[in-house]
């Protein structure tokens, strides 16, 4: 974002970090989720290959949006050195785009596997993840109090932590109005962003997301130079 897009008051509500069940996480502005305690990272719908997908269909897109995405996460990892990544489902757009990787992108994904433990959490998009890519896959995942889904629950216990949503969040104020993806939570569930290039995003005041969050008690967690804690009485709808 711009810095001369954020006329609206966002400055004191900078935040770099949050707590799921009491667990302290770290939000990025990459839009990926930090774990320091556990030195796990957290990504939510990466939709590799979504710009092949398209093609396929006929609809042109530029081809390089797993290159954006894996040079994105390659750069996170870089900078943190996780023992785990977890990969919250739809990590590929359908289910045959991991035959569709150029040798590049492969080879990037597979180095990145292969430099800490990777789960990849099955999707709506992806069932099965790739297994010859490296990691391993599980409908689910608990590490401590955290449960690490694809698709939210609205039943869930505290704890859980997913995406699918893809969520993002619009302010509008002094003239202007900005949208931007966000993670959504309320202490007790923590919804994350699409991290892929081309993954676009459902405004939090959606339908979709009231089952998770009951009233008014939650927040988006916007990216923008840095991560703003925004209450959800101060968003508004697309």
């Amino acid at each position: 974002m711009q810095r001369a897009n954020t006329a609206i008051d966002t400055t004191d509500t900078a935040t770099s970090a949050l707590s799921v069940a009491t667990v302290p996480l770290v939000p990025l502005v990459e839009g990926a989720l930090w774990w320091p305690d556990e030195r796990t990272l957290v990504v939510a719908d990466l939709h590799l290959e979504k710009g092949s997908s398209f093609a396929r269909r006929g609809q042109m897109l530029p081809p390089y949006d797993t290159m954006a995405t894996l040079r994105r996460l390659g750069g996170l990892v870089a900078r943190l050195a996780p023992d785990r990544i977890i990969a919250l489902g739809d990590s590929f757009h359908d289910r045959t785009g991991n035959q569709r990787l150029n040798e590049a992108d492969r080879a990037a994904l597979k180095a990145l596997a292969a430099a800490t433990e990777w789960i990849w959490i099955a999707g709506n998009h992806d069932p099965e993840p790739p297994r010859e890519l490296g990691g391993w896959s599980t409908h689910e995942l608990a590490v401590g109090p955290l449960t690490f889904r694809h698709e939210p629950r609205p039943d869930a216990e505290p704890g859980e932590i997913a995406g699918h949503l893809h969520p993002a969040a619009r302010l509008v104020g002094r003239g202007r109005s900005i949208r931007r993806r966000c993670f959504v939570g309320n202490g007790r569930r923590l919804v994350l962003p699409a991290f892929g290039a081309l993954a676009g995003g459902l405004n939090v005041l959606d339908a979709a997301f009231r089952p998770l969050f009951d009233g008014p008690s939650f927040h988006a967690f916007m990216l923008n130079d840095t991560v703003h804690a925004i209450a959800s009485h101060r968003l508004a709808g697309d």
